[in-house]
């Protein structure tokens, strides 16, 4: 039996459920329902989804970053209904849609970033980075930093920095090593060896648990990887677009990497579409002339939908100011958070820039239970306080978030970079009301424990 576009919509959640863990992913699958995360959701405009209760709901998880124009843009949806009777996929021919997002992308990238990459995904974009240092320089060694997150291709993998994405997949790309984010005597160390082709850096470390580096980090790496004649290559997947305050983070040090890798919200959040963005001189020694210009390609790179959806999302970003927007929306959020964090113990840490934001929470590291249990009580906090707190939120207040992967202690604010003060001020409004009834993790555990027997015996 074959379903139909038409049965899709007739599935009830338990379907959904039964499907999903028989034929794509039994283990999340399980991980989701059991905190009843697993919601049927059947509408999305803007800032808010809609459940197939007619529930609706504030989603300030925003697909990692990719939302920052939120659920189905009008001018992006436009844009792609627009060409759909043109060719999509026809590597014959030169696409006009790639040409003109090159032109646009190189407008609002940092000054003196040119040529163009386009692919389907931020991963892609970290594997075209890498492999454009070592074709430009010809050394092979790649450093990246501790708590990095880059993506999950071998590649990718090999520069993300946690040992539990990496290890089942090992050996990985050889040449790849790690220093602490933020230390740049590290870095200094390993590029006086000469023998290092790049240094990939995320602006603000996003699955790391949103850390922001030291003031002045990114600039000196720059002038670092200039000494050492070494590229810069710096990861916007997620802080890209606006997030962050800037159309772009690195630009908060006024720095131009040589390679800056982009995806996401670059899609408008409805086409899959990443970017690397380079030099002309990094390009040139990489794919330059008619021999190595097909060195690095990709089938569905570049189609003319993703490209159209491109062409519309950075458009209306420029037009809407959302880099302002989020900048102003975001000091708004921190100062509500901060004042949470003063009132409540359970706030270890409250950080970030503009609306990428993280929210850490104390670990129970002391105490008779955590003696009793050899430690086991805090292990189990580091790894599901911040699912917890998200599941009240989603559960208890209608609002959608997640842990960051690196750090599962921390949950993300990203929200679309068009969110309101009204829709920061119920999310803080929620917040006190869970940590008001919840003033320590064990009551928090079994309010979340209360939510996970409920959703097992629903089924």
């Amino acid at each position: 039996m074959l379903y139909h576009i038409d049965d899709v919509e007739r599935l009830s959640r338990n379907e959904v459920r039964k499907l999903y863990s028989e034929y794509v992913n039994p283990g999340l699958a399980s991980m989701l329902s059991l905190l009843n995360f697993d919601k049927n959701f059947v509408k999305a405009e803007g800032c808010y989804v809609w459940d197939s209760d007619g529930k609706k709901y504030i989603d300030f998880l925003g697909a990692y970053g990719a939302l920052n124009l939120g659920h189905n843009p009008p001018e992006v949806l436009d844009a792609i209904s627009r060409v759909s009777s043109r060719p999509n996929l026809l590597q014959a021919s030169l696409s006009t849609y790639a040409a003109v997002l090159g032109h646009n992308l190189s407008q609002v990238a940092p000054a003196g970033l040119k040529h163009c990459f386009f692919c389907n995904s931020g991963a892609e974009a970290v594997e075209g980075a890498l492999k454009t240092a070592r074709a430009a320089t010809g050394k092979r060694n790649i450093i990246s930093c501790k708590g990095s997150f880059h993506g999950k291709t071998m590649g990718a993998l090999s520069a993300t920095g946690r040992k539990k994405y990496q290890e089942p997949f090992s050996p990985l790309v050889p040449g790849f090593e790690t220093v602490e984010y933020g230390r740049l005597d590290e870095l200094e160390d390993k590029l006086k060896t000469r023998d290092v082709a790049a240094f990939i850096v995320e602006p603000i470390q996003g699955e790391g648990g949103i850390i922001v580096p030291p003031k002045g980090y990114l600039k000196s790496a720059r002038e670092l990887c200039r000494r050492y004649e070494a590229l810069l290559i710096v990861d916007e997947v997620q802080t890209g677009f606006g997030r962050t305050g800037r159309m772009f983070a690195c630009e908060e040090e006024q720095i131009t990497p040589d390679i800056m890798c982009v995806a996401k919200s670059i899609g408008g959040g409805v086409m899959p579409l990443g970017a690397f963005i380079t030099t002309a001189e990094v390009w040139e020694k990489a794919f330059g002339g008619m021999e190595k210009c097909l060195l690095h390609t990709s089938t569905f790179g570049g189609n003319t939908m993703a490209c159209a959806a491109g062409i519309a999302a950075i458009s209306a970003i420029v037009e809407k100011n959302l880099p302002e927007r989020a900048q102003k929306m975001g000091d708004y959020m921190l100062k509500g958070l901060n004042v949470l964090k003063d009132r409540y113990s359970i706030i270890k840490e409250v950080r970030g820039r503009g609306l990428m934001v993280g929210i850490e929470f104390q670990t129970m590291e002391k105490g008779m239970l955590n003696r009793i249990t050899g430690g086991a009580v805090s292990k189990f906090y580091q790894e599901f306080a911040g699912a917890m707190v998200a599941g009240e939120l989603l559960n208890g207040h209608r609002i959608i978030t997640a842990y960051t992967l690196n750090n599962p202690n921390v949950i993300r604010m990203e929200p679309p970079l068009i969110v309101t003060e009204q829709d920061i001020d119920y999310m803080l409004n929620s917040m006190e009301d869970i940590f008001s009834k919840n003033r320590g993790l064990f009551k928090l555990t079994l309010s979340t424990v209360k939510t996970a027997a409920g959703s097992l015996f629903s089924r």
